[in-house]
């Protein structure tokens, strides 16, 4: 089975026994980022400098990715660019949810409520098969501890990983500093196409500059 980006940094995020999601909202910018990522790698979607473009609606045959096209579709309606931080403040507090039901339905994780205080609704979504997260972390630990090279998909798996500064949810056992040399690497490297490595360059940027104002507004 082959799943998305953002759903991969879904299975990273979460706790296998609890359901709960670790890093929820650095987590929530790099399943935005992903899915915009995933738009540009399948040539719907262009990023250049702090403006994206959709070029192209037509199916990509992943709900998900599809689903996303339709919003931008209708929130760029009169406009051809539009800020990719835009879109992504937009976006991130949908995508999480969205990539979530992607997982539950594919039956990866199945989602359960629970009650705060009794009273609450919380989801939760527990493992179910954890089959796709073992081969996605093997191949995460193939990359970036054991030096293979990536294909396209895992680099850039690996550079919002960078971006959102997630190393302890993709390793665990290991120290962010052992590991930030080597995903900058990748996030920097000749992995793909010029476009896409510009989108990934200006996604970045944008990335920090979203997180940072969170960050700050946390903080106040």
């Amino acid at each position: 089975m082959r799943i998305t980006l953002a759903e991969e940094i879904m299975l990273l995020s979460l706790d296998d026994e609890s359901g709960a999601a670790r890093q929820r909202q650095s987590a929530g910018w790099a399943v935005a980022g992903a899915i915009l990522l995933e738009l540009v790698m399948a040539e719907r979607v262009s990023v250049s400098g702090k403006y994206l473009e959709l070029t192209n609606t037509e199916s990509t045959g992943e709900q998900l990715l599809d689903d996303r096209i339709r919003l931008m579709e209708d929130w760029m309606r009169g406009r051809s660019k539009r800020r990719v931080t835009d879109w992504l403040t937009k976006d991130q507090p949908k995508a999480v949810g969205a990539a979530l039901e992607s997982l539950s339905g594919r039956g990866l994780v199945v989602a359960q409520v629970h009650k705060v205080f009794g009273v609450f609704p919380q989801r939760r979504y527990p493992e179910a098969d954890g089959t796709i997260e073992r081969a996605l972390r093997e191949r995460l630990h193939a990359v970036v501890l054991d030096g293979a090279e990536p294909d396209a998909r895992t680099a850039g798996l690996i550079a919002l990983i960078h971006s959102a500064k997630l190393h302890r949810l993709a390793f665990p056992d290991r120290q962010p500093g052992e590991l930030t040399a080597r995903t900058a690497e990748i996030a920097a490297g000749q992995w793909a196409a010029e476009s896409v490595r510009v989108a990934i360059r200006d996604m970045q940027a944008a990335m920090v500059a979203v997180t940072a104002v969170t960050v700050l507004t946390a903080t106040s």
